[in-house]
């Protein structure tokens, strides 16, 4: 089974202020790189789907010379309100690592 550990060196998940909410997947080189944009798995759909997120409010950015897709979407829950339970945004990227990625 193939995962995004198999493509990225590095995938977190943080604030982009108090509304948003923000994915980097930075890959090992440019093959890694490569493979995983043209797999489509990081789509719009998948966002929209995990994060109940609006497919229209959601940016996906292929960064080719940083070798690095960037997600971007609107926060579930504002930051530090009542119903945001990771105020950092830091841990939601964690229903994505355990997921297959199949080429496209």
């Amino acid at each position: 089974m193939t995962t995004l550990l198999d493509y990225c060196s590095l995938i977190r998940s943080k604030n982009a202020g108090p509304f948003t909410l923000t994915f980097d997947f930075m890959c090992h080189d440019q093959a890694a790189y490569d493979a995983l944009v043209a797999t489509g798995f990081l789509n719009k759909n998948l966002f929209a789907t995990l994060y109940s997120a609006d497919p229209d409010q959601i940016l996906v950015v292929n960064h080719p010379l940083a070798l690095a897709v960037k997600v971007s979407l609107p926060r579930p829950a504002v930051q530090g309100g009542l119903h945001d339970t990771d105020c950092y945004a830091g841990q939601q990227y964690a229903p994505l690592m355990d997921m297959e990625v199949l080429p496209a």
